[in-house]
């Protein structure tokens, strides 16, 4: 009966009997099939549905192999059918047909394939993407589950696309909300951090940015454009009348089980609007700081630092270096319930539990600088602002750490000492500048390299002396690794990102120079010389061990300053 697929899903722990509950409620409003709704609705993911439906019944799994090589019999059965089903032939005996499905359980599904085929069916178990990336190969559409079926949808040039309920109606049909729903659930599977949909003329582009980097994907066809960003603006409650101005708004949604926040930016082109979800994954894990990519002493120096009851630390970098997760991870660090903590964001990216934390809206008027001054009063111990972007809001937090608060923030700049010109630009005294900063932490991501497939080698000597590794070799040789591909990786030869830092402890000698007014040069040579790791060296430390490569390294600090080797 086609209730049993949740039923093994509750049993085996996978579902909630709630959310089974509210599927199958949807399921009678609209027809759908049961494994379909719990996907889409992000109750489980096709993996687990697969594996326990599959564990439950004693199928066997049909492999990528035979996927890819449908049985001749397909042809018996309607694209609409297989597609709406997920099912897919891939094997053909005298009395028997091996058919590959992701809902097994479903008897009238399993009746109207014999009675199409004439013969036994028996099932095996796939997951729906891929049975739909098999179909796509067979039918000659769009891999990767990112096509989307032609009912419904015209081309734009035929289409009243000023006829806002027909764009509404769009967004509410079927293969719109799933081509949505796969491409999302595809670029979380790939760990991405956005996926940018952009229109251009005759085609549409859809890139994710995975490990700090665009990569192209398979996209819908350029007729659904309109469709596609209305259901993302349908789902992030924008106005889809609206396609003249920019649009920002959020979703909150489970994605295979996941409880994911993603922020929407639209923004008006050429030959349509273009979309930007930036994907926050709220189910992460607690962050730590050898996790973020910290050695041992930055840790320690770090967590002193962290430990003063009172000042300033900043952690700066360009923007998409991993700042706000560096602070997140601190203020996790410091998060008791002896301690009372109120952040300032823009936006808040990740919820903390414990934390009290307020959203930057300027068209309220509710900026860094007048939501701090408000917070005062609200007896904190910790403060956490999104950033330092005015001398307001830098002369309030100097205040804030003055009078015996502990003060977190973000900057905009190349190294940690490169800061301190900033803040003295920005109006901050000197005075009050070397009383209340107490350490400044530079970092940049670079992309880790795959531990399936990384391979070592050594380089020449001379090389090592022209790339500033020579420092670390000594009179020793060493070996480096470089990026191979796996299916591990996908063939990319990384996996993840790490991070590369440098800290600056606002020590006696330093705050000395400070004072003296001297430049970021004169700051950096005392630094070194009380024992700050450039951020070069500490990512050529970890080209050493394996952890990434020199390149990667050099394309990130590139901008840095050559003092650092």
């Amino acid at each position: 009966m086609p209730t049993r697929i949740g039923e093994l899903l509750v049993e085996s722990g996978k579902l909630d009997a709630k959310e089974l509950e509210r599927a199958m409620r949807l399921q009678r409003e609209t027809g759908e099939p049961l494994g379909n709704l719990l996907v889409q609705l992000g109750f489980v993911s096709e993996r687990d549905l697969a594996s326990s439906v599959g564990q439950a019944l004693g199928l066997p799994a049909a492999d990528a192999d035979r996927l890819r090589q449908p049985a001749d019999c397909v042809a018996r059965l309607s694209s609409e059918f297989m597609k709406r089903y997920q099912v897919l032939p891939v094997g053909e005996g005298d009395a028997v047909v091996e058919v590959a499905m992701a809902d097994p359980t479903d008897s009238d599904t399993l009746q109207a394939l014999e009675l199409a085929l004439g013969k036994r069916v028996q099932p095996l178990i796939a997951t729906g993407g891929e049975i739909q990336s098999a179909l796509q190969a067979v039918l000659g559409a769009t891999a990767e589950g990112m096509a989307v079926e032609s009912v419904g949808l015209v081309p734009a040039a035929a289409a009243d696309l000023d006829d806002i309920d027909q764009l509404r109606d769009m967004a509410s049909e079927a293969p719109v909300i799933r081509t949505v729903n796969q491409l999302i659930a595809r670029a979380l599977e790939i760990r991405s951090s956005d996926i940018h949909i952009e229109p251009f003329d005759g085609n549409l582009v859809v890139r994710f940015r995975v490990d700090g980097v665009l990569r192209m994907v398979d996209a819908p066809p350029a007729a659904s454009a309109a469709a596609v960003v209305s259901r993302i603006k349908v789902m992030s409650n924008l106005n889809i009348a609206e396609r003249r101005l920019p649009q920002d708004g959020r979703i909150k949604m489970r994605v295979e089980g996941r409880e994911v926040d993603m922020r929407i930016s639209t923004v008006p082109t050429l030959h349509g609007e273009s979309v930007v979800i930036r994907l926050l994954d709220q189910g992460g894990g607690r962050l730590d700081f050898p996790q973020l990519g910290f050695d041992e002493h930055t840790r320690r120096a770090f967590e002193r630092l962290l430990d003063r009851p009172q000042g300033i630390i900043l952690v700066t970098g360009p923007t998409g270096s991993g700042k706000t997760t560096t602070l997140y991870a601190a203020l996790d660090r410091l998060n008791t319930p002896e301690k009372k903590i109120l952040t300032v964001e823009d936006p808040v990216e990740y919820q903390i539990r414990g934390v009290n934390q307020i959203q930057v809206r300027p068209n309220i008027d509710l900026t860094f600088a007048n939501a701090l001054r408000s917070i005062l009063r609200q007896d904190p111990d910790v403060i956490m602002i999104g950033e330092m972007r005015d001398t307001e809001t830098a002369r309030i937090a100097v205040q804030a750490a003055l009078t015996g608060h502990k003060v977190l923030s973000t900057l905009h700049t190349n190294d940690a000492p490169s800061s301190v010109t900033r803040l003295l630009d920005m109006q901050v005294e000197d005075y009050l500048l070397t009383s209340t900063v107490d350490g400044i932490l530079a970092q940049r991501l670079v992309r880790r390299l795959c531990p399936h497939c990384r391979q070592a080698y050594r380089p020449e000597p001379r090389w090592l002396r022209e790339a500033g590794l020579g420092v670390l070799a000594g009179s020793t040789e060493i070996d480096l690794y470089k990026p191979v591909g796996c299916p591990q990786c996908e063939q990319t030869g990384y996996w993840g990102r790490t991070t590369i830092l440098e800290l600056l402890v606002m020590s006696d000698a330093v705050r000395r120079v400070i004072l003296e007014q001297r430049n970021a040069d004169a700051i950096r040579q005392v630094a070194l010389a009380e024992g700050m790791i450039p951020m070069r060296i500490d990512g050529y430390k970890k080209a050493v061990s394996g952890s990434t490569t020199v390149e990667e390294v050099e394309r990130v600090t590139q901008a840095a300053d050559d003092a650092l080797v």
